[in-house]
């Protein structure tokens, strides 16, 4: 019996809760509401907790909690779901619901598939068996050129603030062109600068040691310019921390915070595209791969799983791509 059962639904051989078993064996008086007879919030907690072991990333179980969560309370404003037929019509519906009134992405919609499925398999409720995930469209990531990286980079250089409160402070313009830069330099994620700690670089050799997804060490390297930024910073900052990048309370900085601040920048360095930091791990990418860095030492770098990752993120811009084809002298 699954353990949030409240034993009117019954298991099947295989573990899994029988809806149908449910309908013909019981009366129709005392057949259930599918949140009546299980504990939902209790079996959200224990995939949450599952996924946790198995070294998924906090922002990877943020967005399923949220995901799942969703979907409960849409189940909560359901009368009658007393059957496996009737849950399944009721996923649909929500389905539905995500694409006309909240207008999500296909993508999300596919997440969405994903996640909730994998939840009932988890808890033994086999009852999304014949949902297929739709597919998910692949859009190609943005990324900047040479000269609009440099410009962001450099964008506050000749800014000159009125005192050392100042928004633009040169201990707050040191600090965030070094984030900019080890952002391109080394193509880290938002959410893997912001936890850096000092004891993890290595100056001398210009690495430093990543604890990326799922918990996997790699090692990263910045360039030489980055190299002299960050012992400029490291000799002039005026306290002591365990982290790299810190706020005036001593605390590490926040994705949220990164994000606003590039956002800020790219607004002085007169760029019109958006620019995130997720833009600039993209153009650390595709720069490399422009001058002829191999693709699997890109995935190395990127810390990607599978290079089919590797290869959606580093697509070669079209112009690129006519001058290989132009060298090429087709017969």
């Amino acid at each position: 019996m699954n353990q949030h059962s409240n034993q009117s639904w019954k298991t099947s051989k295989s573990n899994s809760i029988d809806l149908k078993r449910f309908i013909t064996e019981e009366s129709p008086e005392f057949r259930r509401h599918i949140l009546e007879a299980f504990n939902f919030p209790d079996m959200i907690e224990d995939y949450l907790i599952e996924l946790e072991i198995r070294n998924y990333s906090h922002n990877t179980i943020k967005t399923y909690r949220s995901i799942i969560n969703n979907f409960y309370k849409f189940l909560q404003g359901e009368e009658e779901l007393n059957s496996e037929q009737l849950v399944l019509r009721t996923f649909k519906r929500y389905i539905r619901y995500l694409k006309r009134e909240k207008n999500v992405s296909q993508n999300y919609i596919y997440l969405v598939t994903v996640v909730v499925k994998k939840f009932f398999e988890f808890v033994g409720l086999d009852i999304l068996q014949e949902v297929k995930a739709p597919k998910r469209t692949k859009s190609l990531p943005k990324s900047l050129n040479e000269d609009e990286v440099k410009n962001l980079i450099n964008a506050l250089d000749d800014y000159e603030s009125v005192d050392n409160t100042s928004k633009y402070s040169e201990s707050l313009r040191l600090r965030n062109k070094l984030i900019l830069a080890l952002l391109y330099s080394s193509g880290l994620r938002v959410s893997e600068l912001v936890p850096l700690k000092t004891d993890s670089l290595d100056i001398n050799e210009r690495t430093v040691r990543i604890r990326g997804k799922g918990e996997k060490d790699r090692i990263v390297l910045f360039d030489q310019n980055t190299k002299v930024l960050m012992e400029e910073y490291l000799e002039k900052r005026s306290f002591n921390s365990e982290y790299l990048f810190t706020n005036r309370s001593g605390n590490h900085l926040t994705p949220r915070y990164v994000q606003m601040m590039i956002k800020d920048y790219a607004r002085i360095a007169g760029i019109k595209k958006k620019v995130t930091p997720h833009i600039l791990r993209h153009s650390f990418a595709t720069h490399l791969l422009k001058n002829g860095v191999d693709i699997r030492a890109i995935q190395q770098l990127l810390g990607h799983s599978n290079l089919s990752t590797t290869q959606i993120y580093t697509s070669v811009d079209m112009q690129t791509l006519k001058n290989v084809y132009d060298r090429a002298k087709l017969v």
